[in-house]
């Protein structure tokens, strides 16, 4: 898989799985926008680190749930590359709660970050991949969004709207040569997961038949598949990386 001369931009792509990502797409030959929102040392770190590997890496501080920083942020991509070949839209976050104690704002915050931001980062650059006639489009999804869990009820009902977006999203620009598509991470090794107890972990591993945690890199193979050549006939679909939590 070559991804020679292409530009692709990672929302949340600091650390975690969207750092996987990002080192991932260079290393197969991208030119990465890393984006974050308040961590501009952990995005630098990134940078940094892709730069090392003798890849080509810059960061992008926006919003995904501000409308107007992600306009501003895709049109400075624009005017400095002229194009933007992939978006992977990777940023959320978790305000975990039982329902009848769940605030108006601990859902808003999830929707507007894991659901409104993918629309709003997919519209933006939707029309210059229209112009250029290609691009890849990878909305990372949860588990969750497919099986639920207590006490995520807005990270489900946001995960799960990922789902029936890509769909449509895929549908409506397949014609143009852009393929929609997303990956559901089950639990994966990353600083949310690593504050869990470990009687929490064990019990976490005993629903999965792979019987361990995956790692970052797991869903950065498949964001990679899916932005290259090889899933040039892949649109509208979903690879669940879950060691079999979730069939």
């Amino acid at each position: 898989m070559s991804l020679s001369g292409k530009i692709a931009v990672v929302t949340g792509g600091s650390r975690g799985i969207g750092r996987a990502i990002c080192l991932r797409l260079a290393a197969l030959g991208a030119t990465v926008m890393v984006n974050y929102v308040s961590n501009p040392a952990a995005a630098e770190e990134t940078v940094q680190s892709i730069r090392a590997a003798g890849g080509k890496a810059e960061p992008v501080q926006f919003n995904v749930a501000v409308a107007a920083e992600i306009e501003a942020a895709f049109k400075n991509i624009l005017d400095a590359h002229g194009r933007v070949d992939i978006l992977v839209n990777n940023a959320g976050i978790t305000r975990d709660g039982l329902l009848m104690k769940m605030k108006e704002e601990q859902w808003d915050e999830v929707l507007n970050t894991n659901l409104k931001g993918v629309f709003l980062c997919t519209k933006a650059v939707s029309r210059a991949m229209m112009k250029q006639r290609w691009g890849r489009i990878i909305n990372i999804t949860s588990v969750i969004g497919f099986a639920g869990n207590a006490g995520q009820a807005n990270y489900a009902a946001a995960k799960a709207g990922i789902v029936g977006f890509t769909k449509s999203v895929a549908k409506e620009l397949a014609s143009r040569g852009i393929t929609v598509n997303g990956v559901a991470p089950g639990y994966i090794v990353t600083d949310m997961t690593r504050d869990l107890s470990e009687e929490v972990t064990d019990t976490i591993k005993a629903e999965i038949p792979l019987g361990v945690l995956g790692e970052p890199d797991d869903i950065a193979g498949a964001v990679a598949f899916l932005a290259s050549d090889d899933a040039r006939y892949v649109t509208g679909q979903f690879i669940h990386v879950n060691g079999g939590m979730f069939m």
